[in-house]
Parts: C-alpha cells; sequence; structure tokens
C-alpha cells in the first residue's frame, strides 16, 4: 500500500513545489491543494492504481462522486475538481498522461488561457545573466540555453545524461511522453555552453566524483525541478522581466518563436514531443498584425492589391 502510494506522491510533490515557487501562491492554498490530492492519491490506492498514466475520466467521476457520497458541499466538491484540474494540467506538462482525460462536464467554461511567452528580446536578457565564469553559472547558462534551444520538459532538462548528447550532429536523444523517443536538435549557442559548462563546471561540482547526468548540484546530486525553478526565477529578476517566468515558459517561447519564423507545425510537434498536433496548435498564437501581414501578401485576392499599394497605384 505505502508502496503503491509512493508511486503516486513524487508527482503531487513536485506539483505543489511548482505550485510554490512559479506560481507563487500563499501557504494556505497549498496546503488545501496537499489535502485535496491527498484524498486523491488515497481513492486511487483503494483502487489499486499506481501510476498516474492508469488515471481516466472513469476513475476521475467515481471520485468524484465519492466526496458527494462523502457528504462534502458543493462548494468543497468544486474546490477539489478545480485542485484536480491543475494537477491535471501539470501532469499533462511532464507527458504522463493524455490530453482529454478529464470528463468533459468537469471542464472549465472559461475560454483556455495560453501559456506565457517572452519576447526574443526578453530571452536575450534572460540568457545572459549567468556568470559563465564560475561553476554554477556555467550549468546554469547551459540549462537555459538547452532549455530555450530544445524546447524540452523541466523533467526532461534535470534528468538529461551525458549519454544522450550527440555533438557530432548537434542533438539530444530524449526519452518522453510514453516511453517515446526523440531527437532534439540544438544550436551553436547552446552548443557552445554546453562543452565550455562539461568541460570545466560540471567537473568542478562533481569534485572527482561520476555521474551520469548532465546537471548537478555542488554535492554532485542531479538538480531538481524545484531547484531550477527557483534558479530560473532569480535570473528572471536580475533581468528586469516583470512576467512569472517558469521553465515551461521557456519551452513555450521555443515553439512560438520558431512557428513564428516559418517553422511548420508538424516539425515543433515532433521536437516538442506531442503525441497529437493539437497540443501543439496552442503555441500558434501570433500577433493580429503578422497574421494581417501574411493573409495580404499570400492570399491570391489580396496580392494585387499589395503590388499596387506598393507601386503607389490604388484603385
Amino acid at each position: 500500500m505505502n508502496q503503491a502510494k509512493d508511486s503516486l506522491s513524487p508527482f503531487i510533490d513536485a506539483f505543489l513545489a511548482m505550485a510554490t515557487v512559479e506560481k507563487g501562491l500563499a501557504k494556505n492554498s497549498v496546503q488545501a491543494y496537499a489535502r485535496d490530492l491527498g484524498k486523491l492519491a488515497a481513492f486511487l490506492i483503494s483502487r489499486s492504481i499506481h501510476d498516474w498514466r492508469e488515471l481516466n475520466g472513469l476513475l476521475i467521476r467515481s471520485f468524484v462522486g465519492s466526496l458527494r457520497a462523502s457528504g462534502l458541499s458543493a462548494r468543497s466538491i468544486a474546490r477539489h475538481i478545480v485542485t484536480l484540474r491543475r494537477l491535471l494540467v501539470f501532469l499533462r506538462t511532464e507527458g504522463l498522461i493524455e490530453e482529454n482525460v478529464l470528463p468533459e462536464i468537469f471542464h472549465s467554461q472559461a475560454p483556455r488561457k495560453l501559456p506565457q511567452t517572452l519576447s526574443a528580446a526578453d530571452i536575450r536578457q534572460l540568457l545572459a545573466q549567468p556568470d559563465s565564469s564560475d561553476a554554477l553559472g556555467a550549468r546554469d547558462q547551459a540549462m537555459l540555453e538547452i532549455l530555450y534551444g530544445a524546447g524540452l520538459r523541466v523533467s526532461e532538462l534535470v534528468r538529461l545524461e551525458i549519454r544522450q548528447i550527440n555533438f557530432d550532429g548537434n542533438y539530444l536523444t530524449i526519452k518522453g511522453k510514453g516511453s517515446k523517443v526523440r531527437a532534439v536538435p540544438f544550436g551553436r549557442w547552446a552548443r557552445e555552453k554546453l562543452l565550455h559548462y562539461i568541460g570545466q563546471g560540471r567537473t568542478v561540482l562533481l569534485k572527482g566524483k561520476s555521474s551520469p547526468f548532465v546537471f548537478t548540484n555542488r554535492s554532485g546530486k542531479p538538480l531538481s525541478r524545484q531547484g531550477f525553478w527557483k534558479v530560473i526565477r532569480r535570473y528572471a529578476l536580475s533581468a528586469g522581466i516583470e512576467k512569472r517566468v517558469s521553465p515551461h515558459t521557456l519551452r513555450h517561447a521555443f515553439a512560438t518563436h520558431l512557428l513564428e519564423g516559418g517553422a511548420d507545425l508538424r516539425s515543433v510537434q515532433s521536437m516538442l514531443g506531442h503525441a497529437d498536433i493539437s497540443t501543439t496548435q496552442i503555441y500558434t498564437h501570433v500577433d493580429g498584425a503578422r497574421l494581417k501581414k501574411v493573409h495580404q501578401e499570400h492570399h491570391p485576392r489580396e496580392r494585387g492589391a499589395v503590388k499596387k499599394i506598393k507601386s503607389g497605384v490604388m484603385e
């Protein structure tokens, strides 16, 4: 029983850490999340569910039904559903569950909120913050470059191993959602910072120890997701970025900037490791001015008008 619980708890703990560090939620709110998710874990364990990947719509309906049967008020049940919905978003980000696992009846009626992104100028400012002459600074700079340069999930980044890096072809071999393996390219900036860190900073951090992991702390252990959340928040503040920045913000910027630069959706889907292209489509929000320009330049009924405007002749 405890063993089953432990297979669910690490992701609950990671979600709660994210809520604290990334979202900046109050202690009372995080404690309420913990209580709600404790009930969910106990319910799943009672039905011999040991893995979040086993979660489905029928189980969610049964869980909500059990809350009603226990005499909880409608308001309390609504709060549990909100907590569950936020956990599911986190688990989807981590690649553990499918997009449509939440029954339609429990979906919020509010429009889906797009992930926050950063401009190219914000990204340049953020990436310039670490001091690469210091071991930790070299590590942080390499992590930020790889995160933005390859669009990894934070779990994929902190668990990255040396064997997954191919410097000959400049790509990473990533095992993502459903244990599916994908090859993700990275550019010259990420290559340069990664080589610098591995050749110098990582050696200092390991202090003669060996580790399969690329990014470690001062003790030679892999950096945790929570630890990296704190790192990226610190650099965002020092860069003067007022938006709340998380590792997923850089993953979103990676996809958004590729699409704005002309990359096709299928290629971005492959690099992100999305099983369903509908998941990738949330990254396709671009400003209205650019859409209008594309429409004018490429629609057959508009191309002639554009040429006339440029030549100074407009009927």
